[in-house]
This record gives C-alpha cells, sequence and structure tokens, in this order.
C-alpha cells in the first residue's frame, strides 16, 4: 500500500511520503502544484492556470506546456494525486495531508481547552511552521492572499498562547517574547495588553504605565487615534491596582 503524501507549506514548499522528502521539478511545475495545493478540492480550468503562471503574456504553448507540467507531477507524486476534470485539474489530499490545515485545527481546538492544554496544542501548532509560509512563492501573484491569511493565523496563534501562558502565572516567562513582539508589531493593541499585564504582575507597574504612553503616542502620531477601549480600561486598572490584574494562577 502506497505511503499518504504530506505537504508543508509553513516554510519552503515540501512533499513528503514516509518523511522522505520528494523532488518536485523546479520551476513551473512546482509553481502549478501549489496552484492546485491553495485550491485542494476544486477543479481548477487549465485557462486559470495560464493566466496565474504567465500572467498577461502566456506563450503559445501553454496550455500544452500545462499538460507537461501535469505529467511531470504525476511522475514525481504518484498515480491518483492528480485528476484530470474538465475543464482542467484537482488535487486529491488525504485528511491531516496539509501542515497549514493540521496548523488550523489545533488552534481552533486550543481555543475550547483549558489554559495548559490550550499552551500545549498552540504550541505545537506552531511548531509545524519551518518559516515563512510559501516561501518559494513568495512574490507569485497567486499565492499572496494565503501568505496574508496564514500569517495572520500565525500571529493570532502566539498571542492566544501567551494568554494561556498568562493565565498559567508565567508572566515572567514570556516577557521577552512580549518585548520582542511588541516592537514588530507595535500597533496590534492585544500585545500591548499582553505586555502591560505581565510587567504589572511581574512588580513592575511603573513600567507597565510608560508602555501604556508609549503605545498612546505610537497610535496617535501614525494612525491619529487613541488607543481602544481595553487598553485604556487596562490602564485605569493598573492605576487602581485592581485585583482582577493578579495571576489566576496567583489568585
Amino acid at each position: 500500500m502506497t505511503e499518504p503524501l504530506e505537504f508543508r507549506i509553513l516554510g519552503p514548499f515540501e512533499a513528503a511520503r514516509s518523511g522522505r522528502v520528494l523532488e518536485i521539478p523546479a520551476g513551473k511545475p512546482r509553481a502549478l502544484l501549489a496552484l492546485l495545493l491553495l485550491r485542494r478540492g476544486e477543479v481548477v480550468s487549465v485557462d486559470t492556470l495560464v493566466d496565474e503562471l504567465w500572467g498577461e503574456t502566456p506563450p503559445q504553448t501553454a496550455a500544452k506546456n500545462v499538460q507537461g507540467y501535469v505529467a511531470r507531477l504525476r511522475r514525481a507524486l504518484g498515480d491518483g494525486m492528480l485528476a484530470t476534470r474538465s475543464p482542467g485539474y484537482a488535487l486529491r489530499l488525504d485528511d491531516g495531508a496539509l501542515d497549514s490545515a493540521r496548523f488550523e485545527a489545533l488552534v481552533e481546538q486550543a481555543r475550547h481547552d483549558e489554559p495548559a492544554t490550550a499552551s500545549d496544542h498552540l504550541r505545537e501548532a506552531l511548531a509545524l511552521w519551518r518559516g515563512p509560509p510559501l516561501a518559494d512563492f513568495a512574490y507569485e501573484s497567486f499565492a499572496q492572499d494565503e501568505i496574508r491569511r496564514l500569517e495572520h493565523l500565525r500571529l493570532g496563534a502566539v498571542e492566544d498562547r501567551i494568554e494561556a501562558d498568562l493565565a498559567l502565572g508565567r508572566h515572567e516567562q514570556v516577557m521577552p517574547e512580549l518585548e520582542s513582539l511588541v516592537a514588530a508589531h507595535p500597533l496590534r493593541e492585544r500585545l500591548q495588553g499582553q505586555l502591560l499585564v505581565a510587567l504589572y504582575r511581574s512588580g513592575r507597574q511603573a513600567e507597565a504605565l510608560e508602555a501604556y504612553r508609549a503605545a498612546r503616542r505610537r497610535f496617535v502620531d501614525e494612525l491619529g487615534v487613541e488607543p481602544g477601549p481595553e487598553l485604556q480600561v487596562l490602564e485605569r486598572k493598573i492605576l487602581q491596582h485592581d485585583p482582577g490584574l493578579q495571576s489566576p494562577a496567583r489568585r
């Protein structure tokens, strides 16, 4: 029985079977496979493939070239993966064959877990990342929407994991990571709020308030708006030493 294929797009593009990375033809055949992977379960027409692979100036032999690329991919992947379906082709995937789908499933599961289990599931999800998503296709138009979507989901998963760690009393452990993330995403309010909470729980109230003032200046200077209501409420709670700001683990 043929072992199932695994596709990896959370980093450099790879296809693997039984842990062995397959040799996928470089260039347009590789891009064609990525295109079909991003539209898994759909029939992608030859016309669409030509448009995505060559843009506005395809060669006269483009449709024939696509047929040749599909034949090469079938040899690399094995029978049954690439199906011919009028007016084009479709990629058949087993459940769990795509690393980004496994990542999203783990992140969704974590939203229903208790903090300790959520933290473990989110770490497992984030460990699937080997670099920027679809790194081989960073400049291909067909990949841009998915790259942005996955990057957004990854940052949200990091925030979810930090939230779980804060709930477990790990504020000092996540502090260096939070400081780095806030520097990279200074207008991300959730990260700003998490940093304020971590500072406050570490006994650094003055630094938490200064971090809020620095964040407020950035929002006003760069966006022309005040921080959102949640950050403003958090500042007031810090000023008032609100008992609700204490670590749940400590309470």
